[in-house]
């Protein structure tokens, strides 16, 4: 087994979006092949109702998917197909667009007026583009929320650690998506696919990322703890970590513990082409797709 090495570590970067809802974005539209399968990552965080409340109205979505997991505050949705419905705190909705829907998001804060949430886009292969747009709605009781010996927390909410898997399933992606803490000066491994592209999202507290150039197969347990490794600056809230290949990410929890998201995916490695929420993978198809707005024939009816 080898340990991912870290790539690049990004500060998400203050936005607005929708009708002008503050937020940060750690990745999205520059380098759309960066993160393969996904596009774009929103922390919408705020403590002031100014900064979210106008929401983001509705607008148009095709050829990706948006999973929308909830902190603090509600979410309430809508659709052109006639879907309803709140997301609360520690929900998660994966909405795959596929051929073309018509959505809305209107943030409301918690009694203290918070409001935190993530928005995270997956992109769709090109034999998925057009299929019949689909939700998978997922309340926090359903969601595993797994305590190891050491104390670390794990909320599964796509993927399998160590045999438990996350409710949301039949993702083209095949990706993991793992809410995690790490205690205080505790050092954790993660497993990950060797085929999948992983990054990860720190929003509690800070710490650091080994990054190990020996096979970690080579070594002994204790072999390996008595070597020195290359480990990279410390990160805390709002930092993303890009990982190159391997086996998997090692965490390690400062004096505050460290809470971050861990999300993988398999990458499609296909051409994109890209405008606001459409993602077509040729300039024809993103025409057309801009054209079928236009027209009022951008949602299709299933067979």
């Amino acid at each position: 087994m080898s340990i991912r090495p870290v790539q690049r570590v990004i500060d998400a970067q203050p936005t607005i979006e929708g009708a002008g809802v503050r937020l940060h974005r750690a990745f999205g539209f520059a380098e759309p092949e960066m993160a393969d399968p996904f596009l774009l990552f929103d922390d919408f965080r705020n403590e002031r109702p100014a900064d979210y409340l106008a929401g983001f109205p509705w607008h148009p979505h095709r050829g990706i998917e948006t999973i929308t997991y909830v902190l603090a505050g509600t979410v309430e949705h809508g659709d052109s197909l006639g879907n309803r419905g709140v997301l609360g705190a520690g929900d998660v909705q994966w909405m795959t667009a596929g051929s073309g829907i018509m959505h809305q998001e209107m943030p409301q804060g918690d009694a203290a007026g918070r409001m935190h949430g993530f928005q995270l886009w997956a992109n769709l292969p090109r034999h998925l583009k057009m299929t019949d747009p689909r939700y998978q709605d997922v309340k926090a009781a359903e969601i595993p929320n797994l305590v190891d010996d050491d104390g670390t927390t794990i909320r599964v909410i796509t993927g399998d650690y160590k045999g438990v898997s996350g409710p949301v399933d039949g993702i083209a992606a095949e990706p993991s998506y793992f809410d995690i803490f790490v205690p205080a000066g505790k050092r954790k491994r993660f497993r990950i696919d060797t085929r999948r592209r992983a990054f990860a999202y720190v929003f509690e507290g800070s710490g650091r990322f080994d990054d190990a150039s020996e096979p970690f197969g080579v070594l002994t347990e204790k072999e390996f703890q008595g070597r020195e490794l290359v480990i990279r600056e410390k990160v805390g809230n709002r930092s993303m970590v890009l990982f190159g290949a391997g086996d998997e990410v090692v965490a390690r929890a400062g004096e505050e513990g460290m809470r971050f998201l861990l999300v993988a995916g398999a990458p499609l490695g296909e051409p994109i082409a890209w405008h606001g929420p459409i993602v077509m993978n040729t300039r024809e198809e993103l025409i057309q797709a801009m054209r079928e707005l236009q027209n009022g024939s951008f949602i299709r009816k299933s067979a």
